[in-house]
């Protein structure tokens, strides 16, 4: 491993064409040996697009894995590029909305693309807030310290614990740091509703719109993808949500997946279709992915 981030941290001198171009080409050998998570992709694909032929599916399914590596092996220019070069890189679009952010807790929601990491990123070069998420310790302690560093480079970083549940994210959101939720993984049954995703029951969390209400916080999705030509990568705030949760938090949350379900439309190769979306299923049906968990 620790050969691995050396190699990641050479690879980060090389141009970005370059660097993206060797991304693909590792992502398309991936998608040939890599056959659960392969299996795990096109099933996925299948149930969000039926309307889709067998040969577009495994297309978009093809173009995520090279996306997914590409995104991988360009984590080394976040670690370790100058601010210089990343500012250069991460384009914005629309401007980072500050004033709203200061103006009270304010949820930043960040679907599982594939360039989750930079959103982040662009908001601490663009402004002087710091900010807290989850976060997940890793089982390899090289990457784990080369994460934690990675994302705390330029200020420091609040991490939480999920195992501690929402009151730690409600104090810090309250002390003034924004809180970037990655809201769209099936981690079972616990604090999620059954909502549609591209019409097919997904369990999700519901902590967006139970934190949200529970503090009055201003919810601003930001998504990066990836700019045409290796050219870099382009972050978008977009508006935040007026009259959110409303009443309904079950209806709160189904909202939140129809627009994430727009964002997927708009770059479907870049949402991350090799995590077990369905993984957990309504009573009575069975395991889409045929095959043991």
């Amino acid at each position: 491993m620790r050969a691995l981030i050396a190699l990641m941290w050479l690879l980060h001198w090389l141009p970005l064409p370059l660097l993206g171009r060797l991304g693909e080409g590792l992502g398309s050998l991936l998608f040939i040996i890599m056959k659960p998570r392969r299996h795990i992709t096109l099933t996925n694909l299948r149930l969000c697009f039926p309307e889709k032929t067998e040969a577009e599916r495994e297309t978009i399914a093809k173009q995520h894995f090279q996306a997914y590596a590409r995104s991988a092996l360009e984590r080394g220019i976040l670690w370790w590029a100058s601010e210089k070069r990343l500012k250069r890189l991460i384009k914005i679009d629309s401007g980072v909305p500050i004033d709203v952010i200061k103006s009270g807790p304010t949820i930043l929601l960040c679907p599982h693309f594939v360039c989750l990491e930079i959103p982040g990123i662009a908001l601490v070069l663009n402004s002087d807030l710091s900010i807290c998420t989850i976060y997940s310790k890793q089982q390899n302690k090289i990457v784990d310290q080369a994460l934690l560093k990675g994302r705390s480079r330029f200020r420091p970083v609040t991490l939480l614990s999920r195992e501690k549940g929402v009151k730690p994210i409600i104090r810090a959101m309250r002390d003034g740091l924004p809180f970037i939720m990655l809201p769209d993984m099936d981690f079972g049954l616990r604090d999620a509703e059954f909502v549609p995703f591209f019409g097919r029951p997904a369990a999700t969390l519901t902590a967006t719109a139970r934190i949200a209400a529970a503090t009055h916080a201003n919810v601003i999705p930001m998504i990066t993808t990836f700019l045409p030509n290796y050219k870099g990568w382009k972050t978008t705030f977009y508006p935040a949500w007026e009259n959110y949760p409303g009443e309904d938090i079950v209806e709160a949350t189904r909202k939140m997946n129809a627009f994430i379900e727009q964002r997927v439309l708009e770059a479907p190769a870049e949402y991350f279709w090799a995590h077990k979306r369905f993984k957990t299923q309504p009573e009575g049906l069975t395991n889409v992915y045929g095959q043991d968990d």
